[in-house]
């Protein structure tokens, strides 16, 4: 297991990271009209994940830092959901599509795992956890 430093050791960072690019790069496909619209909006969302991620590792307490991935999870809820929107209107191509979904499942659930981890970890002060392998769970580097 590799000592986490910083958030962007965290997988769930690094995931989605990778998704934002994705984002990024499907997004320009989409007509000129939607710019401002759903284009704008998925950017932001993924964005928000993993911003998200990185603001709740740095918060002091156990409980802020679930509180972020809380909403982290929930921008990568949003994110498919408006990959969807795309599909459907016929945005995107369906491979592309569901390559974009996956690596939000995929993020959603290493989410899940690290919430998961830390909610079941004994209460302390997550600074006195970080950098010793106890944190972050099933979102570590192997």
């Amino acid at each position: 297991m590799t000592t986490i430093r910083s958030y962007k050791d965290l997988i769930a960072w690094q995931k989605g990271m990778d998704r934002v690019e994705m984002t990024y790069e499907l997004t320009k496909q989409f007509p000129a009209e939607e710019r401002y619209g759903l284009s704008a909006q998925l950017r932001r969302a993924a964005v928000s994940v993993i911003s998200n991620v990185a603001e709740g590792y740095g918060r002091r307490t156990r409980r802020d830092y679930v509180h972020f991935l809380d909403m982290a999870a929930g921008s990568a809820n949003e994110v498919e959901t408006q990959l969807l929107v795309a599909g459907r209107l016929g945005y995107t191509d369906a491979p592309a599509a569901d390559g974009a979904i996956s690596l939000v499942c995929e993020v959603q659930r290493i989410l899940k795992g690290l919430i998961s981890k830390l909610e079941a970890s004994p209460k302390q002060d997550v600074r006195n956890q970080r950098g010793n392998g106890l944190d972050p769970g099933p979102a570590t580097k192997t």
